[in-house]
């Protein structure tokens, strides 16, 4: 299927920016803030967090808007 991996360099998180800039947001707003007493805990408070930053939460780098209204005005959104 043509697919190649590629992969960031050890000790070099700036080849992806766009990652490592997600990766800093998730640990500052839901992994920090939270004490987390199980594993079903966890995955409960993380699904919240990822359902609220996809769903509600406005981008400014989409225009002001949720990732999933981007997707369903782009025609690039899939409904199982």
């Amino acid at each position: 299927h043509g697919v190649v991996l590629d992969f960031s360099r050890p000790g070099k998180p700036t080849d992806n920016a766009f990652a490592e800039a997600f990766n800093g947001r998730v640990r500052a707003e839901c992994l920090n803030p939270y004490w987390f007493l199980s594993l079903d805990d966890a995955r409960v408070k993380c699904e919240a967090w990822r359902r609220n930053y996809n769903e509600h939460r406005p981008h400014s780098s989409l225009g002001n808007q949720t990732p999933m209204a981007r997707a369903f005005s782009s025609g690039q959104a899939c409904l199982p």
